[in-house]
C-alpha cells in the first residue's frame, strides 16, 4: 500500500507521517530514535510510512532539541591498512544501533596531525571522541574537558590512566606470545616493530616481549629490535636487514600482522621458508593472518567486540555525563603454521 501527499510538492514532516500511521507525533520519533520503546507492530506500521512518504528527519530540529549532534568521532593512526578496521566497523554499527553517526579521520601516526584532527572534529560539533591509546600531549585532553567533549581511549587497556579505556593489555598479550615462541625451542630472537615515539602500544608490546624473555632468564638488553612504519614493505625492509646480520634469529617477533605479512613475503621472495628457516609471528589476527602462505601465528584480539563496548561505553557517557568506565578485554593466541621449531643446523 502507498501513501500520497495532497500537495504534490510538500516536503513530508514528522506530523505528515504521525497523521498517515494513527500515532503521536512522539511515537514517530520513538520509532525512528529509539526503537526499542516502541511497540513491534507499531513501529514497523509508522516505518512503513516513512519509507512510503520518503520522509527525513529534520536534523538541525533534532540537535537544537536535544542538545546534541548525534555525531561521533574516531580519530584513527591510519586507514592505510587493516589493523583497525573490524573494531571501527563494529564501533560503527552499535553507533547507529544507538541513533549516532560515525565521522572517522586518520593522522598518520603524527600527533601534530592528530591534534588538528581533535580540534576539527570537536568544532564540526562531535558529541564525543575515539582515541586510539593514551599516548598525546595532556593539553589536548584539558582541551577536551574545557569543550565538555568525552573521550575514550581503545586499542589499549591501563588501569592506571586518568582516561577510560576499552580495550585489551598489550604488554601481557605479548608476554604470553613470546612465552609461545620460547616454548617452541627458540634460543635467538629478533623483533620489528613500529616506532616507539607517541605509541605507546607499541612500547607495551616490546616491554611484553622483554619480560618473556626476563622470566626465561635471557638478558633482554642484547635484543634486536628494529622500529619501522606500518606497512609491508617496511616489514619486508626490515626482515630482510635482519636476516642479512651475521648470526641471525631462529624467530621474528613483529609487533602487528601487516609487518608480519610483509616478512612473510620478503621471506619467500629470498627463496626462505617459513618456519623451517625462520618462525614469524605477529599482532591483532587481522583477515590477513589467516589468508598469508603461511597462515600466521599470531595475538587474538576481540575487534568486533572492543569496537561495540567502547560504542556503547561511549554513548552512555555522552548520554549520562558520567566519567566513563575502563573495560579489559582478553586476547588468546591462535597458534598458525608460521610458528615452527627451530632447525638444528
Amino acid at each position: 500500500m502507498r501513501f500520497f501527499l495532497s500537495t504534490e510538492r510538500s516536503i513530508p514532516t514528522l506530523e505528515h507521517v504521525a497523521r498517515i500511521a494513527g500515532v503521536s507525533t512522539a511515537t514517530v520519533s520513538r520509532s525512528l530514535n529509539t526503537p526499542d520503546r516502541v511497540e513491534e507492530k507499531t513501529r514497523i506500521r509508522v516505518l512503513d510510512v516513512v519509507e512510503q512518504l520518503g520522509y527525513t528527519p529534520n536534523f538541525a530540529a533534532r540537535v537544537m532539541a536535544a542538545k546534541r549532534s548525534f555525531t561521533v568521532g574516531a580519530i584513527i593512526p591510519t586507514m592505510e591498512n587493516a589493523i583497525f578496521a573490524r573494531g571501527i566497523q563494529a564501533f560503527q554499527e552499535e553507533l547507529y544501533r544507538r541513533g549516532y553517526v560515525l565521522l572517522v579521520s586518520s593522522f598518520l601516526y603524527d600527533p601534530e596531525i592528530e591534534k588538528d584532527q581533535i580540534r576539527t572534529m570537536v568544532a564540526r560539533g562531535a558529541d564525543g571522541l575515539l582515541l586510539i591509546g593514551h599516548d598525546r600531549d595532556p593539553q589536548i585532553y584539558e582541551y577536551l574537558e574545557n569543550q565538555n567533549v568525552p573521550s575514550l581511549v581503545s586499542w589499549t587497556y591501563d588501569e592506571s590512566a586518568p582516561r577510560p579505556s576499552v580495550g585489551f593489555e598489550n604488554r601481557k598479550s605479548m608476554e604470553m606470545l613470546v612465552h609461545e615462541v620460547l616454548k617452541h625451542g627458540h634460543k635467538k630472537i629478533s623483533a620489528i616493530m613500529g616506532r616507539t615515539e607517541t605509541n605507546d602500544r607499541v612500547r607495551q608490546r616490546i616491554e611484553g616481549l622483554k619480560d618473556a624473555l626476563a622470566y626465561h632468564g635471557w638478558n633482554s638488553d642484547s635484543l634486536e629490535v628494529l622500529e619501522t612504519n606500518h606497512d609491508v614493505e617496511s616489514g619486508g625492509d626490515a626482515f630482510e636487514t635482519i636476516m642479512a646480520g651475521e648470526s641471525p634469529p631462529t624467530a621474528i617477533v613483529c609487533g602487528n600482522d601487516v609487518l608480519a605479512v610483509g616478512a612473510i613475503q620478503r621471506a619467500r621472495k629470498l627463496g626462505m621458508s617459513i618456519p623451517e628457516d625462520v618462525s614469524i609471528t605477529g599482532f591483532d589476527d587481522i583477515e590477513l593472518a589467516r589468508i598469508v602462505d603461511p597462515p600466521l601465528t599470531t595475538v587474538h584480539v576481540p575487534h568486533r567486540e572492543m569496537g561495540r563496548r567502547a560504542a556503547s561505553e561511549l554513548v552512555n557517557m555522552i548520554e549520562n555525563k558520567t566519567s566513563g568506565n575502563s573495560i579489559n578485554l582478553e586476547t588468546n593466541i591462535t597458534l598458525r603454521m608460521s610458528l615452527g621449531t627451530p632447525s638444528a643446523n
